[in-house]
């Protein structure tokens, strides 16, 4: 569907009505692909609204397209532009790109000093990403606030995250640092040329942490004589 019928700008609290909607195809949508997601509630969704940092997708005739929300953590140090979701019906539109674009350009306003981060399991939102300046990063450049940690406590990987002691997980994590970053114009084109790279490394990674995470679980728990009589 062309992007002409389609209204993107910061939510106000008449969408409060699209919440419930937002939040059952952000599980739907997280269920269908078989990755995990820090699930939400429509009351968490309706706050993110009232307090003006979200950013809604609707048609000229009010039908909801997309929505993604900001988080700040860590004092105000970081923020994640959160739960990035279009419509069925409206993907592969380029929606989510602008969209992305939108909810970046809030976060820079209502938090200039702040370190932009994400968290995907997806290519495409790596590719939008990349065209607004984020790099790829380890685990240890995000946050440590454990509020941030505990909302991946509803995700179905969470197990995976702290067997691997937070260092590691089947998201990939990205950053944009307002006061250290290439242009967007670099990262874009590294990402192009690296796409077929980080593709194969994502499928990797997810093969190998729920290998991972399988052996772990195989693993018979130690009796605590075992620990006097090494048995």
């Amino acid at each position: 569907m062309e992007q002409s019928n389609i209204i993107v700008r910061v939510a106000i609290p008449a969408d409060i009505i699209y919440a419930p909607a937002i939040t059952d195809e952000m599980a739907s949508s997280a269920q269908a692909r078989g990755t995990g997601i820090a699930k939400r509630s429509p009351e968490y969704i309706s706050q993110k609204i009232s307090e003006g940092k979200a950013v809604i997708a609707v048609t000229k005739e009010g039908k909801w397209v997309g929505f993604c929300y900001i988080e700040a953590w860590g004092h105000e140090k970081f923020v994640a532009n959160s739960g990035l979701i279009v419509a069925p019906e409206f993907r592969k539109s380029g929606i989510a790109k602008t969209i992305k674009q939108r909810i970046f350009a809030l976060s820079r306003q209502k938090y200039p000093e702040a370190k932009i981060f994400g968290l995907t399991t997806g290519l495409a939102v790596m590719k939008i990403n990349s065209d607004l300046g984020y790099e790829p990063v380890t685990y240890s450049e995000l946050t440590d606030d454990e509020n941030f940690w505990a909302g991946c406590k509803s995700c179905v990987n969470y197990d995976i995250l702290m067997s691997k002691e937070r260092k590691n997980c089947m998201c990939t994590a990205m950053l944009y640092d307002p006061k250290d970053h290439y242009a967007p114009e670099e990262t874009a084109s590294d990402f192009k040329k690296k796409s077929k790279v980080y593709e194969r490394f994502m499928r990797l990674k997810k093969n190998r942490l729920i290998n991972y995470l399988k052996k772990k679980k195989q693993e018979k728990p130690r009796s605590i004589l075992s620990f006097f009589f090494n048995l």
